[in-house]
């Protein structure tokens, strides 16, 4: 018996999950891959798991420390899950699943070792050759995000990352490398993966060591300057995809962070409004071509030096996204008494708690009302089709006589797929939904194999130790029938 809700999840929708290269190939210094920013991410069991600030940080001297060391334990984004050997395996669990689609990212450091090469590494072109082949005989379509958190470390120490300009020209070397040689298997393709995390982690993002500025107002600038060339290198990127694959399609990737107002305050209304403003410049940019007003006035007002080179402003202009993908996790609370409320955290930043929704093992308020929110605020900014890119939920799971029975996962999804649905069902053109990740990996902000987002469990703790054995979750065989039927499983009673 059918409830009276129905699925409307259109018969093209592509339901799929998420991953990237540095938290699931592993493989770091395998066929001539140079090092990454992932590779001197650092495991730190001793620092509170909420405090995001300090997961993330990465000091001058941490960079030395890694750079010294051939360790894998306490550097797990260096083994992942051994996707890079592995993938014939996954793919297989994914497409047993049902997936239609597969987002991915390429090591920009396979290809480019440096990232200064003149010519790339034909090993790691074939390894991503290989991939895509394998999930186009799976029927599983590549989306593929060009810079994932994965930039050269030998651009952080000689060129102070995205700060530098030379920096654009490096990147679209790599992008144009990418479509000339995955054109045959790749028509869905994202430029920058969260662009607007820059601010989160200036390292991680944009290769930025805070710490060698004089003062915050130094750092600010560079971090905006090194945004603004990674907007004009995702435009040029835009304008290369289309002229080498024709019928493509590329995106942008942002963060949504759905903000709440605390109160009908019209003082607590400003500030989540100011919130969800900020949130939506990086948007701007991209999707419209152009700085929004407030920004050029904040860096005026701020005295902020951003270089803009003759013909950036065009090029922005002529090269907008043709899509919107996004992650989304969790909403936030705004207050004009914050300093006197609850705080939770995320891999975002630090808020006023919701009294309203529940909150996981990480701190992050779980909303899946946010995520129609979210839908229909884009949809109705850009009028651009949108994709779902990231959304999931982080818990410790438990094997249990070779089984893991995680029917949290499966509640979570399923509200949040309801809420799609309605969305859809609003108007909204929403073009697919990729979970993340629909394997366990390594997380990106606190470096651990036991914060779980998968369908699959892999057998590996914080410290890699275990088998790396693949054991299909409860949450594996729901969300094959969710996608078998098109979402109509998510409203049989």
């Amino acid at each position: 018996m059918k409830s009276k809700q129905k699925s409307v999840f259109p018969k093209n929708f592509m339901w799929g999950g998420a991953i990237a290269a540095n938290q699931a190939e592993g493989a770091w210094n395998v066929d001539g891959k140079g090092m990454s920013v992932a590779d001197v991410a650092k495991f730190k069991p001793d620092v509170d798991i909420t405090d995001y600030v300090a997961q993330w940080r990465t000091t001058q001297a941490d960079i030395d420390e890694a750079m010294k060391t051939d360790d894998v334990i306490y550097y797990p984004k260096r083994h992942g899950i051994d996707f890079y050997h592995k993938y014939p395996e996954d793919l297989s669990l994914f497409a047993e699943m049902g997936f239609k689609v597969l987002r991915v990212s390429i090591a920009w450091t396979r290809l480019f070792p440096n990232g200064t090469e003149e010519q790339p590494n034909a090993a790691g072109i074939a390894y991503y050759v290989n991939l895509f082949k394998k999930m186009r005989v799976l029927k599983i379509e590549p989306l593929v995000t060009l810079s994932h958190y994965e930039m050269p470390l030998y651009l952080v120490n000689h060129y102070d990352g995205w700060v530098s300009r030379e920096v654009v020209g490096f990147f679209n070397r790599f992008t144009k490398v990418c479509f000339e040689n995955f054109a045959p298997y790749v028509k869905y393709w994202l430029t920058f993966n969260e662009i607007d995390s820059v601010f989160r982690h200036p390292f991680t993002t944009v290769g930025v060591v805070e710490e060698k500025y004089a003062n915050k107002h130094d750092a600010e600038q560079a971090i905006y300057q090194a945004l603004h060339h990674q907007f004009v290198a995702s435009a040029v990127a835009v304008k290369q995809c289309h002229e080498i694959i024709p019928g493509s399609q590329i995106g942008c990737m942002v963060t949504e962070t759905v903000t709440y107002p605390e109160t009908c305050n019209p003082e607590d209304v400003m500030l989540a409004y100011e919130d969800n403003r900020q949130n939506h410049f990086f948007t701007d940019v991209q999707a419209n071509g152009e700085y929004p007003r407030f920004i050029k006035k904040y860096f005026k007002d701020h005295d902020l030096q951003v270089s803009f080179a003759q013909g950036d402003e065009e090029i922005l202009k002529q090269y907008p996204v043709d899509f919107i993908s996004f992650s989304y996790y969790m909403s936030m609370v705004q207050s004009i008494n914050a300093d006197k409320r609850e705080k939770v955290g995320g891999n975002l930043t630090t808020g006023v708690k919701n009294p309203y929704l529940q909150t996981s093992e990480w701190g992050w308020q779980v909303d899946p009302v946010g995520l129609k929110y979210a839908l229909l605020d884009l949809y109705d900014r850009y009028h651009k089709p949108l994709f779902i890119v990231e959304n999931g939920l982080g818990a410790k799971d438990t094997v249990e006589n070779g089984e893991v029975h995680d029917a949290y996962r499966i509640q979570y999804f399923a509200d949040h797929f309801k809420q799609i649905n309605s969305a859809i069902s609003a108007g909204v053109e929403v073009m697919g939904y990729t979970s993340w990740a629909p394997i366990d990996i390594v997380s990106a902000s606190t470096s651990q194999m036991v914060k779980r987002y998968g369908f699959i469990y892999v057998d590996l703790d914080d410290f890699n130790q275990g088998t790396g054995k693949r054991v299909r979750k409860d949450s594996f065989y729901w969300y094959q029938k969710v996608i078998q039927t098109n979402g109509e499983s998510l409203f049989e009673e």
